[in-house]
């Protein structure tokens, strides 16, 4: 591999709105959130011309290791792999569903059982790598606003990287779910309101915080995303490097849709799927309480 960190190969930071020219190329080597120009949401990239060169970085090497989304480690942002976090996320099978298929009119229907990785949902993916980096960069602190699932996941590999968390949740939220974020050690405040009314509590703790709290809500921290595209990654591999036609996503903030696309952008610059190849189409599911994606 080329002279640099052969963990990872992270060049730099990127605004998704490509704002400026200097928005372009931002530093990571230290604690970002949004682009400093626009404020919008951040993407990780990567050297891929280095990456190419990579003689342990194949398909055939990756094969052969481990049955975790670290398997990909040099397409994630952590640099050093003592600072991975990790309870053994990720590879979660592939089935296909032949009955429901035939139902449905799609003999070729496959499902991907995100149930069985740690903390019980694929949230636990954007945990890893999120609380990964966070330790990497220094952070002592995380603060998010949560409903349920993306807490209790953030809320346990804190416990594991020994960083504290500070969580707001709806006094809706299920107890469950509530119990569990408790449990791994996790401060939970119960907000009046629905889910904006927990960003807003978390906002204001991280202004009168001075920079203590490290905000990691929904795309307003750039490595979430990239522990989220691993799933596209599997998928591609799982079905021998090539892509689905259709993709049938259920949404909460949209962090998966977004980082499916951007693996399958990296597998194409990558050599590792035909650069030709038409994308899948995706689609979002979400509840019909809140759809603010399937409205868009």
């Amino acid at each position: 591999c080329a002279k640099m960190s052969t963990f990872s190969f992270i060049s730099h930071l990127e605004c998704s709105k490509k704002c400026s020219e200097d928005s372009m190329h931002i530093t990571s080597n230290q604690i970002r959130n949004l682009c400093p120009s626009c404020s919008a949401p951040l993407l990780v990239r990567y050297n891929i011309d280095e990456v190419k060169k990579c003689t342990e970085f194949t398909k055939e090497k990756v094969a052969s290791r481990p049955s975790s989304l670290w398997r990909y480690h040099e397409m994630l942002p952590v640099l050093e792999r003592d600072n991975v976090v990790t309870l053994g996320e990720g590879m979660s099978p592939l089935w296909h569903a032949p009955k429901l298929g035939n139902k449905l009119g799609l003999p070729n229907l496959w499902v991907k059982d995100e149930g069985i990785i740690p903390t019980g949902t694929f949230k636990a993916r954007g945990a890893a790598v999120g609380v990964s980096k966070a330790k990497e960069l220094g952070v002592h602190t995380i603060a998010m606003p949560t409903n349920g699932n993306a807490g209790a996941a953030w809320a346990a590999y804190c416990a594991r990287a020994d960083i504290k968390i500070v969580l707001a949740m709806p006094e809706d939220a299920p107890p469950l779910a509530v119990e569990e974020i408790v449990a791994y050690g996790a401060t939970a405040c119960m907000v009046k309101g629905q889910i904006t009314d927990a960003g807003r509590m978390i906002g204001s703790g991280i202004k009168k915080s001075s920079g203590a709290w490290y905000d990691a809500s929904t795309l307003k921290e750039p490595y979430r995303i990239e522990g989220k595209k691993t799933m596209g990654y599997e998928i591609a591999e799982q079905c021998g490097w090539t892509l689905p036609d259709v993709i049938i996503y259920p949404t909460g903030g949209g962090v998966g849709l977004i980082g499916i696309h951007k693996a399958f952008e990296e597998l194409k610059q990558l050599g590792w799927v035909p650069p030709h190849a038409p994308y899948p189409r995706m689609v979002c599911v979400q509840a019909s309480g809140c759809a603010p994606i399937v409205r868009a």
